[in-house]
């Protein structure tokens, strides 16, 4: 068990719940959403985030100033350039597991459930069935 799931108590009650739904509200928009993937091979510049993403510069700073506000992403300074990168791992599973929901919703047995022998995967890691592509 990841040691910050015990100091939290992750049931109905929980008090961080609220916060939680603030968190998905953040990442609630697709240029976030972007960034996020982008910043997962690592750090980059507000210039590179924006050619990654197809957004302007001052757009992609306005959405990064959102996700520093969330404690997602920090900023470093090197000379004229400000270069971001995601704060934890949390980001960046979220969004990670946010995309395999969305490949479920799109292709019924999505591409992180495929061998490369044309089964899939089930939940619990069993491979199942042949798979028509």
């Amino acid at each position: 068990m990841h040691e910050d799931t015990k100091k939290c108590t992750l049931n109905a009650d929980s008090q961080y719940a609220d916060f939680a739904a603030e968190v998905f509200s953040l990442l609630a928009d697709a240029t976030r959403v972007r960034i996020i993937l982008a910043l997962r091979a690592g750090e980059k510049s507000v210039g590179e985030l924006a050619e990654a993403v197809g957004k302007s510069p001052t757009a992609v700073s306005q959405h990064l100033a959102k996700l520093r506000w969330g404690r997602i992403v920090e900023p470093r300074q090197d000379g004229n350039r400000v270069y971001y990168r995601l704060i934890d791992e949390h980001a960046r599973e979220l969004v990670t597991h946010a995309v395999f929901q969305a490949e479920h919703v799109v292709n019924g047995v999505p591409r992180h459930h495929r061998t490369g022998e044309g089964t899939y995967t089930t939940d619990t890691g069993a491979a199942t069935g042949q798979q028509d592509d």
